[in-house]
């Protein structure tokens, strides 16, 4: 390939961002593998959509701060992330988004239709496209567990199914974490 075109295949990239999805089971090693797929170039900005309304939730959201270096800036933002990676993120040179389905469960507490979630689960794509910056996003994979018993809990496993297909078909990579182990897909 000519310099010309590669320096052009390389500007194409950056006036788009770089999108990496990280999808994984509970507990799989999803965020560690996502912290590694982010690198080390800054500046650097962690998107928390976890809330810690509960003792544990709260210690889970402590033990996720412990694994990451000081150099990251934590933002916690449950419920308009499209909002900041469109003022906030072309800030930063790499943003990890974790996690989707935290994000997915705190908008459906709000009491957002499907049609609604998947609308803004569009915009948050093309927003971090055009923030210019690699985002690595983290996931949940619900699809591999038990069919839950409950209406409402199945109506939701199936619409982070339906969300982790829109961002999956919307990223430059995808990456599935089984025990640790991560495997590209895409």
């Amino acid at each position: 390939m000519s310099q010309k075109k590669l320096s052009k295949r390389r500007s194409a990239r950056r006036a788009t961002g770089r999108i990496i999805l990280v999808l994984g089971g509970a507990s799989s090693g999803k965020s560690e593998a996502a912290l590694k797929l982010a690198g080390s170039r800054g500046p650097r900005a962690f998107v928390a959509t976890g809330q810690g309304l509960d003792d544990e939730m709260a210690a889970r959201i402590a033990r996720h701060q412990a694994t990451r270096s000081r150099d990251w800036e934590t933002v916690e933002e449950p419920l308009e992330v499209e909002a900041w990676f469109a003022k906030q993120g072309p800030r930063y040179r790499t943003i990890l988004f974790d996690c989707v389905t935290l994000w997915l469960s705190n908008l459906v507490g709000t009491g957002l239709k499907e049609s609604v979630v998947l609308a803004r689960v569009g915009t948050l794509l093309q927003r971090m496209r055009t923030a210019l910056t690699r985002v690595v996003i983290v996931s949940n994979e619900l699809g591999f567990g038990l069919v839950p018993a409950e209406p409402s809990a199945r109506a939701f496993r199936d619409l982070a199914g339906r969300v982790n297909q829109q961002i999956a078909v919307g990223a430059d990579e995808v990456h599935l974490v089984v025990s640790g182990i991560s495997l590209r897909l895409k």
